[in-house]
């Protein structure tokens, strides 16, 4: 190889390497600016943290014990017949309203009212014959035995006499509590006995209407404490869902014992029920009102924090700078969290973008959406949407 090729190809080697570092350190600046870019956008070292703000509130809150409950009839009863015979008559709508007292059905009532015929007849002949035997008695007539006899053979027809009324009675059917009747059982002209077990319908009470729900056995000390041995507590019914509310009652009842099985313990509440949102053998959920907690320190539930040392919050200052404060919760309820120590009402604290913070960084106030808050001052009074509002002064 000549001289002349090896100054060429050194040239070449030279240039590629300058294109080379060239090309690497001009992508290393575009990358470090894009990476400034990006941290600035995101609040890093480049400026503010964008978070949601929220206020600390003081206020009455419930607390409460959910379990899951059955709805039962206050009172439930399958109305038979007391007598055999034919029925005649069947005087209800089924789905009826009912009240005690009500004519529901008719048994064919002529055989029972021959019989009480006929134990009528009998006991006017053996009053007649006391009288007769009274009189013979008081002239010692007849012996003493011979009136004992006439006074039991009276005694025993005026009761045959009962009996048939009762039987004849019974040939009218009766609801016995207030209730709506359900599906009809049994059909006119059909003969019916007293031995049926199937009877002719069911009648249950929808007004009021009981709720039977379970509790675990650690959590029964904690009614009894507050007076649910004798009933009077406030239960919610919710549904399936646990969101709806259905009706309001009281709590009735304590049961005697714990299911050992379970580890549970039953309880019963009572229901008005006046729009009978509550149905016989619906699955509800049942929330026990244990107490209410009188002007105690809630916030948001995303305000509570959770690291090694336990849980904190991150308090907003005045200075739009941020502090991580160590806090003691108690119950969450409806995305709310009751604050026993560590924040005061009134104080801000961050609702959202707790992830991007360190102790004693700058913040800036945005909406839910991630949009600035041009007021910052303002939002961290109140006017964020997960603030409680304010009276206005005039």
């Amino acid at each position: 190889m000549t001289a002349k090729r090896l100054i060429i190809l050194a040239a070449l080697i030279v240039l590629g390497l300058a294109w080379w570092t060239c090309q690497h350190s001009g992508g290393s600046a575009r990358s470090g600016k894009a990476s400034a870019a990006a941290a600035g956008h995101r609040g890093g070292f480049g400026g503010p943290v964008p978070v949601v703000a929220g206020k600390v509130e003081q206020k009455d809150v419930p607390i409460y014990l959910d379990g899951l409950g059955t709805v039962q009839a206050f009172n439930t009863v399958t109305v038979r017949t007391r007598v055999d015979g034919n029925l005649v008559q069947v005087l209800f709508q089924e789905g009826q309203e009912v009240k005690a007292g009500d004519l529901l059905a008719v048994v064919d009532p002529k055989p029972y009212q021959a019989v009480l015929d006929q134990a009528k007849a009998q006991a006017a002949l053996d009053d007649a014959t006391l009288k007769r035997q009274a009189d013979l008695r008081a002239r010692s007539v007849i012996a003493p035995q011979d009136y004992d006899t006439a006074v039991a053979n009276a005694q025993k027809s005026k009761a045959a006499v009962e009996a048939a009324q009762v039987n004849l009675d019974y040939c009218s059917i009766k609801s016995p509590i207030d209730g709506r009747t359900g599906v009809r059982l049994v059909d006119v002209g059909n003969v019916v006995h007293a031995s049926d077990q199937n009877g002719i319908v069911v009648v249950t009470q929808l007004h009021p209407i009981s709720v039977v729900f379970t509790l675990p056995e650690q959590q029964l000390q904690e009614v009894l404490n507050q007076g649910g041995g004798n009933g009077g507590l406030k239960v919610i019914a919710l549904d399936r869902a646990n969101t709806a509310p259905l009706a309001e009652g009281t709590l009735a009842v304590v049961d005697n014992e714990i299911d050992q099985s379970t580890g549970t313990v039953r309880l019963k509440a009572t229901f008005p029920n006046n729009d009978l949102k509550l149905w016989p053998g619906k699955f509800v959920n049942a929330r026990l009102v244990l107490t209410v907690r009188k002007d105690a320190t809630v916030v948001l539930a995303s305000v509570v924090q959770r690291g090694p040392q336990g849980t904190y919050a991150y308090v907003i200052k005045a200075d739009k700078t941020v502090e991580m404060r160590p806090i003691k919760v108690g119950e969450t309820e409806n995305n709310e969290t009751l604050v026993s120590d560590g924040l005061k009402p009134g104080e801000s604290v961050v609702v959202d973008g707790q992830y991007k913070l360190q102790p004693g960084a700058h913040i800036e106030l945005t909406g839910p959406q991630g949009n600035p808050v041009k007021n910052s001052q303002q939002a961290a009074d109140g006017n964020s949407p997960h603030a409680r509002k304010q009276p206005s002064k005039s």
